[in-house]
This record gives structure tokens, C-alpha cells and sequence, in this order.
């Protein structure tokens, strides 16, 4: 364990999501001195509209949130 999730929207590819996962991974494994094999990743990929309630969830509601992000979900449906 770790176990990390990375939510995005929809339109990547799988070579951009594994190298996504790699780099995060690296830099858990400098940040915590976790070992590569105990780390799993998985990718979960949003439409705009589908972000909206898991924005909302994930991190608007989320008392666990340590990094806020500096832009309104909303913005992404115009």
C-alpha cells in the first residue's frame, strides 16, 4: 500500500495514463520511502458532466482534501 487513484476527463491516451502513473508513483516513492511494490495505480476517466458530482464528492465535500484546486468544475460545461 499505497494504493493511488487519478481522475481525469476522458480523452487521454493509455500511453499519457502510464506515464501519468509512473511519475506519480516516483514521486510517492520519494516522497514516503515507499517501495515500488507496494504501490498500485488505477485511472478513472470523466466526461465534463460526470465530474460535476464527483467534483463535488471528491473534493468540494472531501474533509480529507489537502491541495484545493483553483478552478470552477462548472466552467468545464460551457
Amino acid at each position: 500500500m499505497p494504493h493511488i487513484t487519478i481522475k481525469m476527463l476522458k480523452g487521454r491516451t493509455d500511453e499519457q495514463k502510464k506515464v501519468a502513473a509512473e511519475k506519480v508513483s516516483n514521486a510517492l516513492i520519494e516522497a514516503i520511502g515507499c517501495t515500488p511494490n507496494h504501490i498500485s495505480v488505477s485511472v478513472e476517466d470523466y466526461t465534463p458532466q460526470e465530474w460535476q458530482d464527483v467534483f463535488k464528492k471528491e473534493v468540494t465535500e472531501n474533509p480529507s482534501l489537502i491541495q484545493k484546486p483553483n478552478y470552477d468544475p462548472k466552467d468545464m460545461l460551457k
